[in-house]
Formats: structure tokens, sequence, C-alpha cells
């Protein structure tokens, strides 16, 4: 139970009293001066945390530009210095650095010095087989601990990180790696998930065999299986063993403040994915100052904060596995699950992550927004799920998270004697590894929006004329640089994947892809990405109200529409939907939903058809596939508009790749062949 705790982002105001001199009377005070004085609001981050450098920083930000800002030039940092600054005061107070648990109810927990020791025991192994500052390492590992201690091993050398989950299939992981050209391989044997075994040797052998780059091959066994079919290879395990003089006096490489650390991609809807360089510094300020003073996770061995232990479900392929593991930077007990949170296909069970989270006493317990709306369909009844009075916060990110939703969450956790459970609900993206707009202990929560900008985020709603607009939707952007934009793309030249992605649209201004409404008081709401936009009869909308909507019903599973307004054609809106098992898409209930649009939006939304779809196409982080199942439909051929091998369910494909070629068949208008336009 962590103590009786003063919200982080107060402490960080008195401290700017105290040292600065600085007080705001409100948040979007403090807001406008981290965003007007850059440099004065990042010093004093450097200076809150205490960072760290062996060679003094001669300004904050040298360049002020985008791309291409250089920030905390003269800096050295290390991510895994940063970490192992908690060691010694975390284990004298009793704290470990990682618990975790699988499927198969396996449950270990790493201690700090533990921690220390294995990732200097396997850094030194590294460095022994020809490791360099600027190597990539990458690595095919599910979310366990020795997918952490790898990664702190690997950058506290300077060598250069890259993960993939291994849920995905050998060409979408070549996909990824084939374009950094790593060194090192360390693989899994295999995963559970669903309650079956996986056994991911092949494709390990697979990988390496393409990989002609890779000079070192390092396996967990994570299953036990054989796999002698790798070939040459070192047991990590074994490299994780070491216990030595030298270990015991391993540090972490002091790199300069723009080092490369990881490289993170895209979600590779079409094309290759995007190769996405961030750097130590960079990441590391950032991390701390959403983590800490936005996302209120305190240090576990600060009497503020006494036992705080930081949950956040994710797989290895998605940017909040990052997230997860950021918790070390300040000292916070980070307990991480391996497997599905939904149970098996046999026997569904959406109280899985919540009986972890009471059995491990988690307080800040963070998932997906689709995980929260799972639970609420499922009819998940907190109380018989243990003792969950402990958790004080719950975040939310991936996709907008619907207000009845958490209206449910609050109400259960109301139940169990959780009056003030406070909901982080967050956006931003692996793209610079951070969020742009998310959460406030100290500000009025109103479900389905989400309460602030962030501090050192100088975000926007722009309208069509690029202006500034409040109260209306626009194109969410970012006027001014931050420390954890990317530093490059790999092997990107000149620049030009870099700036197409973000900077096309408006010259040295951050487009992100996302429709944004700022409310005059300052919260902020999604609406979905901007390039998948509705636009009926002159309303713009993004798809998120949409689906609030018509998945608020309890015979709706899943749901996803498509505008296929294109170069003045008329707007042809279909609507897919996957129901509750024993139903069926009847008239009645085409007519339900209907109402349910035509209530909470407006008739202009009722869709031209529903169909009824055994799947939503998804990546493999979840999110769906909105613009390639328009741009199929608008006629381009499957294999230019997706690449299967990033998705999670590329077999549901094949039922949106006949619609098309029905449509295709019949000239493309408005309506499938054979039946008239739904009206509502």
């Amino acid at each position: 139970m962590t103590a009786p705790n003063v919200p982080q982002i107060r402490l960080y105001q008195d401290w700017l009293r105290l040292e600065r001199g600085l007080s705001f009377d409100t948040y979007d005070a403090l807001w406008c001066w981290s965003t007007r004085e850059l440099d004065a609001f990042w010093q004093s981050i450097w200076d809150y945390f205490q960072l760290q450098s062996p060679t003094p920083h001669a300004r904050v930000l040298a360049e002020a530009r985008m791309p291409g800002a250089r920030w905390f030039v003269g800096a050295q940092t290390n991510y895994a210095h940063q970490v192992f600054r908690h060691v010694d005061a975390a284990h004298a107070a009793g704290f470990m650095a990682i618990i975790s648990r699988n499927e198969k109810g396996e449950h270990r927990e790493l201690s700090w010095p533990e921690l220390r020791r294995q990732v200097a025991s396997l850094a030194l192994h590294l460095k022994a087989q020809g490791l360099q500052p600027g190597d990539r390492v990458a690595a095919y590992l599910p979310n366990v601990p020795e997918a952490m201690v790898a990664f702190l091993a690997t950058v506290s050398l300077g060598g250069v990180w890259s993960i993939c989950a291994p849920d995905m299939g050998t060409n979408a992981v070549l996909d990824r790696f084939k374009q950094i050209e790593p060194k090192v391989l360390i693989a899994c044997d295999g995963v559970t998930y669903g309650g079956r075994d996986f056994d991911r040797t092949a494709v390990v052998a697979e990988l390496r065999a393409a990989l002609p780059s890779v000079r070192h091959v390092v396996m967990h066994r994570n299953l036990g299986l054989d796999v002698a079919a790798v070939g040459a290879h070192a047991d990590l395990a074994a490299c994780c063993e070491r216990d030595d003089a030298e270990v015991g006096t391993f540090e972490p490489m002091w790199l300069p403040f723009d080092h490369p650390l990881w490289v993170v991609y895209s979600s590779g809807t079409t094309g290759l994915p995007k190769p996405i360089v961030h750097g130590h510094g960079g990441t590391l300020i950032v991390a701390l100052a959403l983590k800490v003073l936005h996302n209120d996770v305190g240090c576990s061995y600060s009497e503020n904060n006494w036992g705080e232990r930081f949950h956040w479900y994710s797989s290895t392929g998605w940017v909040m596995w990052n997230a997860q593991m950021s918790g070390l930077l300040n000292g916070t007990t980070c307990c991480i699950y391996d497997g599905n949170p939904g149970g098996t296909k046999e026997k569904p069970d959406w109280t899985v992550l919540w009986r972890f989270a009471a059995d491990l006493g988690v307080t800040f317990f963070g998932a997906g927004a689709a995980f929260f709306s799972n639970c609420m369909k499922a009819g998940v009844d907190l109380s018989q799920c243990g003792e969950l009075r402990q958790v004080r916060a719950l975040g939310t990110t991936g996709s907008p998270l619907p207000a009845d939703v958490q209206r449910w969450g609050t109400e259960q956790f109301e139940r169990i004697g959780v009056d003030d459970i406070w909901w982080c609900n967050i956006s931003g993206g692996t793209d610079f590894a951070g969020a742009f707009i998310g959460g406030n202990r100290e500000l009025p929560q109103k479900p389905g929006e989400m309460q602030c900008r962030l501090l050192g985020c100088a975000v926007e709603a722009w309208d069509e004329s690029s202006q500034p607009v409040i109260d209306e939707v626009g194109e969410l952007v970012c006027t001014r640089p931050i420390p954890s934009m990317p530093l490059y793309f790999w092997n990107d030249e000149g620049n030009k994947r870099y700036l197409s992605s973000y900077f096309d649209t408006y010259s040295g201004v951050w487009r992100h892809g996302d429709w944004l409404k700022i409310t005059p008081s300052g919260s902020c709401i999604i609406y979905g990405r901007s390039d998948a936009t509705i636009n009926r009869h002159g309303l713009r909308m993004g798809t998120s109200e949409l689906y609030s909507a018509v998945e608020a019903l309890d015979e709706v599973v899943d749901s996803m529409v498509v505008d296929l307004e294109y170069l003045g054609r008329e707007s042809y809106m279909p609507l897919f939907v996957v129901l509750r098992p024993g139903l069926t898409l009847d008239d009645t209930l085409k007519a339900k939903i209907n109402n349910a649009i035509k209530s909470a939006l407006s008739p202009r939304f009722i869709p031209n058809e529903i169909f009824e779809v055994a799947e939503i196409p998804r990546t493999l982080s979840g999110k769906k596939q909105e613009l390639p199942i328009k741009k199929l439909l608008l006629g381009q051929p499957v294999e230019r508009v997706v690449n299967k091998d990033a998705m999670a369910n590329p077999g549901c494909l094949d039922w949106y790749v006949a619609l098309a070629q029905r449509r295709a068949s019949a000239g493309g208008g408005s309506g499938s062949p054979g039946s008239p336009p739904a009206r509502g």
C-alpha cells in the first residue's frame, strides 16, 4: 500500500517556487511557461531529477529547429546509469526492481543488486564478443525480465537496441531488422500465449540465415526447447551468471547526450516500417517528466510513494513496453505480465490482469483502452478479482477511451471502496517515445477527455488555414521541439522519410496525424487519425466518436468504419461490426446501430451499409487498419496498401479483398452489388 502521497506535479511546482522563484496560479500558466521558455523548463527537469554528467553542457537547446534540434550539447548520459543510481537505496528499503508473472503462474522477483549484476555480466559477455558503441543488438523476446536485462546490458555499452515481439512472423521481423543490420541477435526458443506454447526456433534459424550482419546469437530458453536448429549460440542464462570483481566494478559508459539508444518502428501499415532512432538523453529526460510529473508514478523508496508498484500491460512489440521499463529510471518497482490478458480462446477471461494486480499489490495499473472496453463488455466484476483497493491510478492509451468505459471503471472501483480512482489517459506515440497529451492529478476529470497538454509540449489544434483553434477539431501539431523527437530514421538518406512523415504538411512544425480538440478549460479530446477522417456532407469527424456510439451496444464487440469519399466521389461509408457469439446482423440490429449513431452523432453519419465481419483488421500494436481498408475499397491492390506481416490477424483480409472485388465489378458505386444502400 502506498503512503498517502502528494501529487508529483505539486512537488515539482513547490521545487520551482523554492529553487527558481517561479509560481504559477494555474496549470495553463505553468504549461505556457514550459513551452515558451524551453531552455528554462528542460534545465529545471535536469536539475529536479538531479541528472548527472561528467562534463557540463554548454546550453540546453543549441538549435531550436525541427527536425535537427540539438539538446544539452556537451553533456554525457547513459540510460542504464540512471537506472543503477537507485540500486543501493531501493534495495536498502527492501524493494524489488522487477516482479514478473506469466500465464503458467510462474512468479519471479529480481532485486536491484541482482538486476545490476546480471546486466554487468551480460554486458561483459557482449563486449568480449566485440560489441562496440553504435553496433545494433536485435532482440526477439517476450515481456520477461530477461528482455529488460538484455536492453540495459546493450545500452550500457553504447549498443543500439531494437526489439520485436515473438508473436511476429519471420517476414515482419526481417522487414525491421534487415534495415538496421544487427551485429548480435538475442532470441527466445518460444512463447506461451492464450494457453498454448509456440515453438519459435525455426523462426530464429530463419532470422539468422537472413541477417548476414549477425556475428553472435544468444538464446533465451523460455520454454526449455531443443535449440540445435538455431546453430552456434550462447545461452542467455549462462551469460548472466558471472559474479566476480569485474562484474562488481562494472559501470555503464558515459555517452554523448544524443547517442542512439534504440530503434523502434512505425506500424508498417504500408511499405517497410520506419526505423525511428531515439537518443539516450532525450528519451531519458522526457520519460522522467512524463512518468513522474504527469503519470504520477513515484519512486518506490521515497516516503511520499512508499511501496509504489507500476504495471502497464504491453507486449515487446509496442512502445508501451519501453514505457513500462522507464519506471526503473525513477527507482520504481516494475510489475510485468507475459501472456494473453483475455485468457484463452476456449475460456475467455478478462480478469487475468486484475488478479495479477491484486496478487502483486500494483498501485498504478495501465493498459490499452481496448483492454478496459473488453473488461466492460465481458461483465468483469472487480470485487471478485482479489484485493484491488491499493490501486490508485489507471492508465490508458493506444486509442481514445470511450466515456462510458471510463465511467464503468470508476463505478467498479467505487464498489470496492476506492472513491477517488484517477484515470491517466495519455496520447502520444512510438514516433517520439512520449506523450503530447495526458494526465495531471490536480486537474478535474471528465470521462472521454484527457486532462491537459503535457509540459514542454507546444501542442495546438490547427484548422485548415493553419491557425490554432480552441473548442474546434483540428490537426494535432507541435510547434516547438521536444528532446525525445527522433534523431533520424536509420539509413534515411537526406532525412527524406523523416521529413515526409512529420513535416511535409507544415514546414518546421510537427504534424502528428491525429484530430484534436482543445476545450476552453484546457482538456483535450482525440478524435482518431486525421488520415482516416469521415467527411459526410460537409461535416468532418474522426472515427472514435462513431466507435464510442456503436461499441457501447452490448451486441457489438468491435467495429470499423471507412469513408470512401475520394476525388469528388459521393461519400460511401460502410460500417463493419463484429457481433457477440450467437448473434446475427438482422434488420432490427441494423436499426439499433443506426439509431445509436443518429442519437450520439448526427443522421449524417448513418452508414450506407453495415456488414457483419468475423474480425476487424488490426496492426500488431492493436490499431484498427482504417486507411489500408479504405485504400483497398477504393481499388488499390492489397499488396500495395497493407503489409500482412505487420498485422495481428492477416487471415481476415480475404473477406475485405472479396468485398473490394465485388465493388470493382459493380463499378465501385455506393452500395454493394445486389443490394440498395442502407440510409437508416
